[in-house]
This record gives C-alpha cells, sequence and structure tokens, in this order.
C-alpha cells in the first residue's frame, strides 16, 4: 500500500515513536517503512532496517511512556519528502522537549526518517 507524505508523518510520530504497545508498534512499521529504512538520531546514532527501528522506537517509548507527541503544526511535503514539528511531554503539563522530524519517501512508504531536536516554542 502506498501512504501520502502527511499521512506517514502522523502515523510514524503516533503509532511507531509514540506507541506503546509492541505489537501495534511493529505491524506500523512493516507497513509504512520500506525494508532497507533508515533512522538518523542526534548524535550520530544510525539505525538500519525495520527490526532496528522497532527496537529503538521501542527503546525510546520505554524511556518515557506517559509522554505523548503532539503536532504543532500540520505535515508539509516537498516532493518526496516531509516534515512535521512536534512537542512532547506528559497530558496536562508543559511539553519536556520538541523536535521535527524529516522523512524522504519512496513508493508511498518511509525510507528515510531524520530527527531534529528543537527549542521548545
Amino acid at each position: 500500500m502506498s501512504y501520502a507524505i502527511s499521512t506517514l508523518l502522523t502515523r510514524n510520530l503516533h503509532e511507531v515513536f509514540g506507541e506503546i504497545d509492541p505489537a501495534r508498534r511493529r505491524a506500523t512499521i512493516d507497513e509504512i517503512f520500506t525494508e532497507d529504512c533508515v533512522f538518523y538520531q542526534p548524535g550520530g546514532s544510525v539505525y538500519r532496517g525495520r527490526d532496528e527501528i522497532d527496537r529503538i522506537a521501542g527503546t525510546i517509548k520505554a524511556t518515557h511512556p506517559d509522554f505523548r507527541y503532539l503536532p504543532i503544526a500540520e505535515p508539509e511535503e516537498l516532493g518526496n519528502c516531509g516534515r512535521i514539528q512536534w512537542v512532547s511531554g506528559r497530558a496536562g503539563e508543559a511539553p519536556a522537549y520538541a523536535g521535527t522530524d524529516f522523512i524522504i519517501a519512496r513508493e508511498g512508504r518511509i525510507a528515510a526518517v531524520y530527527l531534529f531536536f528543537d527549542k521548545l516554542p
């Protein structure tokens, strides 16, 4: 199945990195990521393939299971790429941190994700 870039951005934010249930997270990864996908994290960490993205997404979520990702702007698309800006924190509290996910899509799936941490708005 092929998805719009804005859909991929939103699903990655909520259903991959925001998902606490490992089975649901993995099903989404298999659906929206290419087999040869890659995730670039600040500090130089690189994760290649669906298994590694599943592992790091689970690790990140486990460090703050009660945090939610909230978009602060609509997803933006340009050619085969897009970005979404977000904040994260506990519901009802001020955001703890902010970031931007930038993706490159191929045939309606995520081929690469680049995570940037931003200053809180």
